[in-house]
């Protein structure tokens, strides 16, 4: 049974829930300020000491935006850099000839597959939106038909497919054979994909409608028409380059002796953060002073970039500040016991306690290396396990709807500028249904295996 104390905390964090969604979605109120006051009331109701409420909001904003905000901000400055000269036009006219303008959906599903193989969602995101935004409006295809497979891919190989970052906790964790992971990992992952993006994004398309106005849109496809477009190969060169760092980075070990200075120069390269720098950098060469842009024209592009990021950056980070209140109030250790004491089979627990704690906390990386910790001594000590499909459930379960808590929810529904239940009819139901769907493909692969 569970204690009336746990049950008071999930029936609080459900309300606190619903109640930011009717006062940003009805009443209207800034987003920022409903995140702030709703994590405010629930650690009240919560009982957390009151000293330490704000302490724990500023901890949840803080550590949030020490990963994102840099991110966004290069990712931007390559972004308009692509848009400026002519890069994204000319990867996105590319694909079109490649694909056909009716396969615009596969397009994209297939380069963000490729793209955030090595790098975490937020990163992959603003890497490709500046192509997404030109694809969708050379073709005139909805933002959600053609953006949506987009996410779906990023999302699948963030939490199902090896060497990225986020399924190499639950693989190493598990001490799953990476080979074989992978192989399950694509094998799931590909169909789960096509499910959760180019099929369910023609089935909700017709039904969000967008504003025709999107300034983050106009930011990153504006061009000079004055000057040419620049060549595919070094288009895609510059945008996969920071993908190429990371992917050393995540290998270092494989290349390099551990402990070695070139080990450590492999790693440090390889850091999200730096990767994008140095893209941003060369983005500088390559599109920037290449193209004949001026020193003092390349200044500006990279400067005025930044004003459309800053209410992401906040709303990003007011997310955060949330989630660290769900934590810190209890919720998340009251639904861990929920799932713990339901006595599922093994790979439901693994996906259970990975869902509970993605709602929780709004970070699928927190809930996929946190559910895999408690999980792993129990497979250690059960027969049967197959603990490269265990690996892959527990990457399932992170995924699952993401909501107002989880930082990719407010970067997605401000680049694409829909309302939260827009957001919600969209990408929080395309995570769900990858997230139950890869469940279903692992369950049958572990009942053959």
């Amino acid at each position: 049974m569970i204690d009336s104390h746990s049950m008071f905390l999930l029936v609080a964090a459900f309300v606190s829930v619903v109640s930011l969604i009717v006062l940003i979605a009805i009443v209207k109120l800034n987003p920022v300020i409903t995140l702030l006051v709703t994590a405010l009331g629930l650690a009240i109701v919560a009982g957390m000491p009151l000293p330490a409420i704000v302490h724990s909001f500023e901890s949840g904003v803080g550590g949030t935006l020490g990963h994102i905000a840099i991110i966004l901000a290069l990712g931007t400055m390559l972004g308009k850099m692509m848009a400026e000269s002519g890069a994204a036009d000319q990867i996105a006219h590319t694909l079109v000839r490649v694909f056909g303008e009716k396969n615009v959906p596969w397009a994209m599903v297939v380069i963000a597959l490729i793209v955030g193989l090595p790098a975490f969602f937020e990163v992959a995101f603003v890497l490709l939106v500046p192509v997404l935004f030109t694809v969708a409006r050379r073709t005139n295809t909805s933002l959600i038909m053609a953006g949506l497979p987009m996410v779906a891919g990023l999302s699948v190989v963030h939490g199902l497919v090896p060497p990225h970052p986020a399924a190499m906790l639950a693989v190493a964790t598990y001490h799953a054979d990476v080979g074989r992971t992978i192989f399950y990992g694509f094998l799931i992952g590909l169909p789960t994909a096509v499910i959760a993006g180019p099929l369910y994004a023609r089935l909700i398309a017709p039904h969000v409608v967008l504003s025709n106005e999107n300034p983050i849109a106009d930011q990153l496809t504006t061009r000079d028409p004055s000057h040419g477009l620049p060549g595919f190969w070094i288009s895609v060169f510059t945008i996969l380059f920071p993908v190429l760092l990371m992917l050393a980075g995540s290998w270092a070990d494989a290349f390099t002796a551990p402990g070695t200075s070139a080990n450590s120069i492999l790693r440090l390269v390889g850091n999200d953060d730096l990767a994008l720098l140095i893209g941003v950098l060369l983005s500088f060469i390559t599109l920037g002073v290449m193209r004949g842009f001026s020193r003092d024209t390349v200044l500006r592009f990279s400067t005025e970039c930044l004003g459309p990021t800053a209410a992401i950056t906040l709303l990003v980070g007011a997310g955060g500040g949330f989630g660290r209140i769900l934590q810190d109030s209890g919720v998340s250790t009251a639904i861990i016991a929920v799932a713990l004491k339901s006595h599922v089979p093994l790979l439901l627990l693994a996906w259970s306690l990975a869902a509970a704690l993605r709602l929780a906390t709004g970070s699928a990386t927190v809930a996929m290396a946190t559910a895999a910790s408690i999980v792993a001594p129990i497979a250690l000590h059960s027969s049967g396990v197959h603990p490269e499909l265990l690996a892959i459930a527990t990457g399932a379960g992170s995924l699952i709807f993401s909501n107002v808590n989880d930082a990719g929810f407010w970067l997605i529904k401000e680049y694409f500028n829909m309302t939260v239940v827009q957001t919600m009819k969209t990408w929080s139901v395309c995570e769900t249904i990858i997230s139950v769907t890869a469940l279903a493909f692992a369950s049958l692969a572990w009942h053959f295996a």
